[in-house]
């Protein structure tokens, strides 16, 4: 891991002045996540990837760890420009350490030796140069955690909409103000994972609850467009009095933030847990629909929940979007995001999604 982090730091830039206070004796505060850290010469942040270098924050740039295009749903966006592909981009670290990570070869390279830690030198204009070649309308950091790689992903975020890009990050969203500042005049998007509405839940994790629902309110008041996602695990987070606090903060939010309930399957630290049953999520369907959420979403689970992947119009109950895992037809909203039925007004990006999608065009594995 001292290697990997030697081979990285030659790979930084200064950090976005935006995302950084410098403060007495040499020490910087980093502004990028809701860790705030106060960072000592010649220490590193909690996310092991921001570093002080004699006074001045070092922040990684110009590599990524993994490259690839994707389904936009499988980010998973569905109310983002359904059925189109998305240039998904990653580093690596992340600001937390969850022990179901499904990106841990990525998320966790600094921490653990055994995640590997390979990646490749590219430019931001190389990046958006491979959106357009493969037909994919939107660029996606994702992978690793983007707040924490937030400046690298500006930098990528300019060059595409120099391209007429959409933007977008995947994120566990333990934020700040002063990112989500930063980011807003250059990201379309942001998919936030909510993975529990315990504080407790998230010191397991090693974040704070309160930073990623100050982050979903914040996307709101910014008009980023903002999508939720709760991996259901069992034991942790998939009791009813959990599962409808959640629901119920993002109904107050917004009752139009789609929230995205998947399943878990065992993996990293969690691989002697028990994958979600699909009942557990059509429960969690159905708790979010009575909290006043008008688009809720079971995931990973495709064919076992009839049609609740769809997106039906909550005025008239057409049917816009219809979907079965990553093959999605029909797609009956069109550019101005009304429904062809009735003429409701569907939240979202939806704009022109003729492009060709994928089913995964793999760049750079993160494996």
């Amino acid at each position: 891991m001292d290697d990997l982090a030697g081979m990285l730091d030659g790979r930084t830039a200064p950090a976005a002045k935006a995302l950084v206070e410098v403060l007495e004796g040499g020490r910087v505060r980093c502004l990028a996540c809701g860790h705030r850290c106060r960072i000592p010469a010649g220490k590193r942040g909690i996310c092991k990837v921001r570093r002080n270098e004699g006074g001045t924050l070092r922040v990684p740039f110009g590599y990524v760890a993994g490259l690839a295009v994707d389904p936009i749903e499988k980010k998973p966006f569905y109310h983002l420009r359904p059925g189109a592909s998305a240039l998904s981009f990653g580093m690596l670290g992340c600001d937390l350490h969850c022990p179901w990570c499904q990106n841990w070869l990525t998320s966790q390279a600094l921490r653990d030796g055994s995640a590997g830690g390979r990646f490749i030198d590219l430019s931001p204009a190389a990046i958006a140069g491979l959106a357009v070649e493969r037909g994919a309308p939107v660029v996606t950091s994702t992978y690793n955690e983007p707040l924490i790689t937030a400046d690298w992903a500006a930098a990528v975020f300019d060059a595409a909409k120099d391209r007429g890009l959409l933007t977008s990050f995947v994120s566990n969203g333990h934020g700040t103000p002063e990112v989500l500042d930063f980011l807003a005049p250059r990201l379309d998007a942001m998919k936030v994972d909510l993975k529990s509405f315990r504080p407790e839940g998230y010191r397991e994790a090693g974040g704070t609850l309160a930073h990623v629902l100050a982050t979903i309110e914040g996307l709101a008041e910014r008009s980023i467009w903002c999508e939720v996602v709760t991996l259901v695990i069992p034991g942790y987070n998939d009791s009813d009095g959990e599962l409808r606090a959640m629901a119920s903060f993002l109904a107050g939010v917004s009752p139009d933030i789609p929230w995205h309930v998947t399943t878990f399957h065992p993996d990293y630290r969690y691989a002697d847990r028990d994958a979600t049953p699909a009942a557990t999520l059509l429960r969690a369907c159905d708790l979010g629909r009575e909290a006043g959420l008008r688009y809720v979403y079971p995931g990973n689970v495709h064919g076992s929940v009839g049609d609740r992947e769809n997106t039906f119009c909550p005025a008239c109950g057409g049917l816009l979007v219809g979907r079965r895992g990553y093959r999605i037809s029909p797609i009956r909203i069109g550019p101005d995001g009304k429904c062809p039925d009735c003429g409701a007004k569907i939240p979202g990006l939806w704009g022109d999604s003729r492009l060709p999608s994928s089913t995964g065009q793999e760049i750079l594995s993160t494996s």
